[in-house]
């Protein structure tokens, strides 16, 4: 689906998701991925019951993350209570959506400059 936002070369804005792929900040980028305001990364994660803490550490050790938008594939998932803590304890916020949503939100979270990140499964 596209949801193409005006472009702007130094972010990694997301302007479109489906058959597998991603386009952001005027890139294809093939499966799922992470994605922060700057750079993004392959993420081997293909269904939402593979997403662990270790799965998460690019993230969760990444810095100056305050809030992970989790894109848990074509429906909203939600984390087990012990996963959910584990990344609070660490400071940071997360919120899991589909990955349409979560496209959508990052794209406006980072619009304001809030330090977000994201971990989106490819649909």
């Amino acid at each position: 689906m596209d949801i193409t936002p005006p472009l702007n070369p130094s972010r990694q804005l997301i302007q479109r998701y489906g058959a597998g792929a991603f386009v952001i900040a005027g890139q294809e980028h093939e499966g799922s991925v992470l994605v922060w305001p700057e750079r993004r990364a392959a993420w081997e994660v293909a269904q939402f019951e593979e997403i662990t803490e270790e799965a998460l550490l690019p993230v969760l050790e990444s810095g100056g993350v305050e809030i992970l938008i989790v894109g848990s594939g074509e429906k909203q998932e939600f984390f087990p209570p012990a996963l959910r803590q584990a990344i609070r304890a660490r400071g940071i916020a997360v919120e899991c959506m589909d990955t349409g949503a979560a496209c959508r939100t990052f794209n406006i979270l980072m619009g304001d400059d809030r330090k977000v990140a994201a971990a989106l499964i490819a649909v």
